[in-house]
């Protein structure tokens, strides 16, 4: 990836807001609700109302003025592995993919430092529905922005739903997402209806594995002989991705089918621990498995990361590098 230098088109970074590979044929009928949690069945009933709103306003904020009624704004509070993001593609599936835009949090603010800010809300606002998964509340700067970006789309007619959750154990399993939610988006919180999602997760995974890499020439010979696949030193990479906007980080793995990195250490300081987030988010969408050497990713992030203010992103990467690593290893094994 060290010698790859993308230069992404705006229209690209629009056109690539869409439901990742994950939850491509995601959709209400495949959300299997857990009779034991009504709220799952009452969640998934209300985004399936939800959907038609949308559909049926073809005149977008003109419909909604003749109607005297506010565009659809849900947000599904819940904890880890409940069906947020799954209900949150399928409402993107359902309302139809070109009319929808899908993304992440920190997509979204990363296509506002790509683009500026009155070109996203211009672009967005061409859509009838906004989806962001995983609303992040602990930049104060990032969060007034999107909310910021909410009021404008929302103003605009366009109809927006919203995922976020808490750590497991968290006081409340998630109750308190809501309403910090509710609170951060200021004057929106009136327009948006929370749908509580109650649940185990049902992944059953640890949050943070514990893993150890492999050997560095393993991972040298397998990357050899696999088609599509990357070779990078991990120090080489975290300085290569300091030169490259985070908006580019999907194109970076343009055609890339595996990713192997050798002399996996801790990264030493916070801005580039964020990086790392960013890029294995991009991974995870993808599906591309990863091959990690040297002390594997349980010593990525320094025990003060991980009960720092960024602590969410970091556990959610190492539990989703985790599960591309085991995709990895299995290649190997």
């Amino acid at each position: 990836m060290t010698d790859r230098r993308p230069v992404v088109a705006p229209d690209r970074l629009i056109a690539e807001l869409v439901p990742p590979r994950h939850f491509a044929a995601a959709s209400f009928e495949t959300y299997v609700p857990d009779l034991a949690h009504p709220s799952q069945a009452e969640a998934r009933a209300r985004l399936q109302r939800a959907a038609l709103q949308v559909v049926d306003s073809s005149g977008r904020a003109g419909f909604w003025r003749r109607h005297k009624v506010e565009p659809v704004a849900v947000y599904l509070d819940g904890g880890f592995g409940v069906g947020k993001t799954h209900l949150l593609a399928a409402l993107a599936h359902a309302v139809g993919v070109e009319r929808t835009a899908y993304g992440t949090f920190v997509e979204y603010t990363n296509l506002v430092g790509a683009l500026a800010f009155l070109p996203t809300v211009e672009a967005l606002a061409a859509k009838r529905l906004v989806c962001i998964d995983e609303f992040e509340l602990d930049d104060p700067g990032d969060t007034v922005l999107m909310s910021r970006l909410l009021r404008e789309l929302a103003d605009r007619g366009v109809s927006l739903a919203a995922t976020s959750n808490t750590l497991p154990g968290s006081l409340g399993e998630g109750r308190f997402a809501a309403e910090d939610f509710l609170r951060e988006i200021q004057a929106l919180a009136a327009r948006f209806e929370v749908l509580r999602i109650d649940g185990d997760d049902f992944r059953h995974r640890s949050v943070v594995t514990d893993a150890e890499g492999l050997a560095d020439d393993e991972v040298r010979t397998a990357a050899g002989d696999h088609e599509g696949a990357t070779l990078d030193d991990f120090g080489a990479l975290l300085d290569h991705l300091a030169t490259v906007h985070p908006s580019r980080y999907g194109a970076l793995l343009d055609g890339v089918r595996l990713v192997g990195l050798t002399g996996l250490r801790a990264v030493p300081t916070q801005d580039v621990a964020l990086r790392v987030v960013v890029l294995v988010d991009r991974l995870y969408d993808r599906d591309v498995p990863v091959l990690l050497g040297g002390a594997g990713e349980s010593v990525l992030f320094s025990p003060e990361m991980l009960e720092g203010g960024y602590r969410k992103k970091y556990l959610r990467a190492l539990s989703r590098l985790g599960a591309l690593a085991a995709d990895g290893a299995a290649l190997v094994g």
